[in-house]
Formats: C-alpha cells, sequence, structure tokens
C-alpha cells in the first residue's frame, strides 16, 4: 500500500503541470483548497503527534536537554531553510530580468532548488513508512494532503523555474519520492528520529504552503483557504 501511494504522489509530479485551469490570476480555487488542506493536516495531525513525541525526543536526546522545545525547534529551522530558498529564487528571478534572460530563475539557483526539494520529496517518500501512526486511515490522510500539498509546490516551482522544471525539474522531483519510499522500506529509525522528520516537515510544508497563498500580487481565495482547512480538519477529528 505505501508502494502504491509513493507511485501515485509521483504522478502529481509529472502532470500536474498539465492542469492549465490552475494557472490563472485570481489565484485557482483548487490551488487553495489544496493550500488549506496541507496546512490542516499540519495543525490538526503532525502537530499534535509531535507534542506526544516530545518526552521520547528529550529522553533520547540528552545534550539538548538545556531546550525546552526541541521538537518545535526543528519545525522552525524547517521553515527558515525553506524561506531562504523562496527568497535566493526570486532574488534571482530579479537578476534574470535585469539582465534580459527572461523571468525565470538562474541555472545555479534552479540546481539549489532541486537539491532541496528532492531532499523534501524524498523526507515525504520516506515517511510513508515510518508515519507517526500506523495504519490504512494514517496513510491514506497522509497521501490525500501530500497530493494536493505537491500540486500547490508544482505550481510554484514552475512559476519560478519556467522551462528548466518542465524538462528537468518535475522529472527530478517525481522519482525523488520513490527513492524515499525504497529507503524507507529498507530502514528503521528509532520514535525520536521520526519526530524530528515530521517536525522539520511540519515548518516545510506551513512556509511552502503560506508564501503561495499570502502574496498579494496571487489575489488568493481566502476563503476556498478556509474551506480547505476547516472541511478536511473536521474530516480528522471525525476520522
Amino acid at each position: 500500500m505505501t508502494g502504491l501511494a509513493a507511485c501515485l504522489l509521483s504522478l502529481v509530479h509529472i502532470y500536474a503541470g498539465r492542469l492549465n485551469f490552475l494557472r490563472k490570476t485570481p489565484r485557482s480555487r483548487w490551488l487553495s483548497l489544496g493550500s488549506g488542506v496541507s496546512v490542516a493536516y499540519v495543525f490538526m495531525h503532525i502537530l499534535p503527534d509531535l507534542s506526544a513525541a516530545q518526552a521520547d525526543f528529550q529522553a533520547s536526546v540528552q545534550f539538548l536537554s538545556a531546550i525546552e522545545h526541541h521538537i518545535y525547534l526543528v519545525s522552525l529551522i524547517g521553515m527558515l531553510a525553506f524561506y531562504g530558498l523562496e527568497r535566493a529564487a526570486k532574488v534571482s528571478r530579479k537578476q534574470s530580468v535585469a539582465q534580459g534572460e527572461g523571468d525565470a530563475t538562474q541555472s545555479g539557483v534552479f540546481w539549489l532548488h532541486m537539491v532541496s526539494f528532492s531532499l523534501y520529496n524524498s523526507l515525504i517518500g520516506y515517511l510513508l513508512m515510518h508515519r507517526e501512526e500506523a495504519g490504512l486511515v494514517s496513510l491514506i490522510t497522509y497521501l490525500f494532503a501530500m497530493a494536493l500539498h505537491f500540486v500547490v509546490n508544482d505550481y510554484g516551482l514552475s512559476e519560478d523555474h519556467k522551462h528548466a522544471y518542465e524538462h528537468k525539474g518535475r522529472w527530478i522531483l517525481s522519482s525523488s519520492i520513490i527513492f524515499g519510499w525504497v529507503v524507507g522500506s529498507q530502514t528503521e529509525i528509532s520514535k525520536a528520529a521520526t519526530a524530528i522528520l515530521f517536525s522539520f516537515l511540519a515548518g516545510s510544508i506551513i512556509l511552502n504552503v503560506l508564501k503561495e497563498e499570502l502574496p498579494q500580487a496571487r489575489e488568493s481565495r481566502f476563503w476556498t483557504f478556509f474551506l480547505g482547512a476547516a472541511g478536511y480538519s473536521t474530516l480528522l477529528l471525525v476520522w
């Protein structure tokens, strides 16, 4: 089941770029809906699990005993890391425009993004095998939230990298999900390590969603975003 889920997530990156109805201003309601679902999954599923894992983490990592909330510090690091990547992309696009090279990132930033998001996608593929909660329901909720999140990410990466992403990037990121799943299927990690990975993922998802929703130029759909977050939160609470 987790292998099938990895294949489905991989296909999202391959085919999301063909959903032309997403590429418009005001922002497509489907993108805002997907963003809302992704954020709901973080706040209603991942963060409560991290809170429960905090005690295990403190017991396993003694050298950080002076820091009270280690797990959430890792989430902050994840958010800051991807904020830095986002700023690098925006600066690179401005430089490309100023040099008459078009509105796309320069080669160095493109490959920096590909390496970083490959690790990000590998982590998501890896956690298919090592979720905080086992079982089919947990797998389905994770798969659904991450699939919509990948659609949102794919849209943002395509906007930044244009031709390079369409012809190279999406294939790299698609294969990285399978790679992460393969590694996860062959290894076993501790609860503390799983909590660290999920914590980093939580901070990264929050930044990657909000960077797409908040800019004024996006003309985002607040109520659709709200509906996605509220609806999926309700589903998680009931299910």
